[in-house]
């Protein structure tokens, strides 16, 4: 019996499953920057109707459809995770991703001439966005979790971070092809026409190669092991610990699991308040911060600021932001995830500053562009990946799908709501400051909320550095 087990683990078994699981994290990534090289072309190709108006509301609605299918798919991923598993309900994200890709590209698939925009294509436009935006919502919440729940305890922490790693790659990717497909016409007299035409749907159809290649891919990685152990599959789950830790740790790991499970599904409150309370409000931190704005506004902001190659400043940030991801990636074990959390909110609220003060007092042009990239690096060892890590962790087995999509659905409409402000906070106008009060109140706000999360963080949400999964069920049940 022994020996159809794996004696020792295997690091590349662990590796390949979790490289396959994180390009889930990648086209979370791609496809919520993708919009940022599009916009304008976007705008422009609309606003060419001629039986509606295509004013700055239907393009602010446009440019944030997909978070509606974000938290759609984020509520959704719970109720998937228990019913089909997390492995396909992750293949599940990835057909949506592949649909939304092809029908972004060619939205009049059937119904619409090719080419003329009408009131009834941006409708079918946004749907098509709303479909990718579901996937997205099912990916951020079930690929930390499926990363979780097959990785040691002492891994654990990096192991997912590596999932926000491949978040930003994803972006840092969408903005380099943007940038490319821009600069492949550059010279072209007519490539503000072209760009309006059919510039921006080459950009979304980019995200059908990584789609296809994550929904093939998924289908080779085993089921989690706690969600075996869960259903009653103890030998599947068995065999899957083996492969990474080794028999004899697997059948530890599994005497564990099988201890916390005292029924299949326990109510979402079994545990307290408190521990929900804590996963979602970590979610609100996470976006109410601003980082979002920043993101999928990029290439304006640095015109704003006078910056002549907005996109290529945008690429620029985008490679800072994935060196400092890294920074989490392997420190998060060694520090813990508290001291990165309050350290990236001051180093956030720092950056913030400096570019709201810019707006009120002569600066030169390189200190808000300084602010921006310090706010957003800061963000990117800490909330960007240890926000993720906490939600795939912090809840016990037992309600941990239930918990998590709530968290995350809660992640998903305070991105909604971040993203869709922004624009009209950016440019109010307040007397003779003008523009320039705008600018300035949206980046202090965001400082002030920066510094109430480092408090938060520090007197509320415990540290879980070297925990395993199945003590989450002990820690929250003596905090009750």
């Amino acid at each position: 019996m022994q020996s159809n087990y794996r004696q020792t683990g295997s690091k590349a078994y662990l590796a390949g499953i979790v490289l396959v699981a994180v390009l889930g994290g990648l086209l979370f990534g791609y496809d919520t920057a993708v919009i940022s090289g599009a916009d304008r072309g976007l705008q422009a190709f609309f606003q060419s109707a001629a039986d509606f108006e295509y004013t700055d509301a239907w393009h602010g609605f446009t440019t944030s459809s997909a978070l509606i299918g974000c938290v759609i798919g984020a509520l959704l991923s719970g109720l998937l995770a228990s019913r089909l598993g997390r492995k396909r309900s992750l293949f599940v994200a990835g057909i949506l991703f592949l649909l939304s890709a092809l029908g972004s590209y060619y939205p009049e698939f059937l119904f619409f001439e090719k080419g003329i925009a009408t009131k009834n294509l941006l409708l079918a436009f946004n749907c098509y966005r709303i479909l990718g935006g579901i996937g997205v919502g099912l990916a951020s919440a079930l690929c930390p979790m499926y990363i979780a729940e097959v990785s040691p305890a002492s891994k654990r922490g990096t192991l997912v971070s590596w999932n926000q790693f491949a978040i930003i790659f994803g972006q840092l990717v969408v903005y380099f092809v943007n940038f490319l497909i821009i600069r492949s016409h550059m010279n072209d007299p007519a490539v503000v026409e072209w760009t309006n035409a059919v510039g921006w749907r080459i950009m979304f159809v980019s995200e059908a190669v990584p789609a296809g290649l994550f929904a093939l891919l998924i289908l080779l990685v085993p089921e989690t092991p706690r969600y075996l152990a869960l259903n009653g599959q103890d030998d599947k789950a068995l065999k899957v610990l083996s492969n990474i830790n080794g028999y004899e740790k697997a059948k530890e790991i599994l005497a564990e699991i099988k201890a916390t499970v005292v029924e299949k599904r326990e109510k979402i409150f079994t545990y307290g308040i408190l521990v929900v309370f804590i996963g979602c409000m970590l979610s609100v931190f996470q976006q109410i911060i601003g980082i979002n704005a920043v993101l999928y506004f990029a290439p304006r902001i640095f015109e704003s600021m006078g910056v002549d190659n907005n996109m290529l400043f945008t690429v620029i940030m985008g490679v800072i932001n994935i060196t400092f991801t890294l920074v989490a990636v392997f420190s998060v074990e060694k520090l813990g995830r508290k001291p990165l959390l309050i350290t990236g909110s001051i180093g956030m609220a720092i950056g913030a500053v400096c570019v709201a003060l810019s707006n009120v007092v002569a600066m030169p042009a390189f200190v808000p562009v300084a602010g921006i990239m310090i706010y957003s690096a800061c963000f990117m060892f800490s909330w960007g990946p240890i926000c993720w890590v906490y939600i795939s962790e912090i809840f016990p087995n037992t309600i941990r799908s239930q918990a998590t999509a709530i968290a995350v659905a809660f992640q998903w409409i305070f991105n909604f709501i971040v993203s869709s402000t922004f624009v009209p906070m950016y440019n109010m106008k307040l007397g003779s400051m003008g523009d320039s009060f705008g600018h300035f109140f949206a980046y202090a706000l965001y400082g002030v909320i920066c510094i109430g999360a480092a408090i938060f963080v520090w007197k509320i949400v415990p540290e879980t550095k070297g925990k395993t999964l199945e003590d989450m069920t002990a820690l929250w049940k003596n905090r009750k």
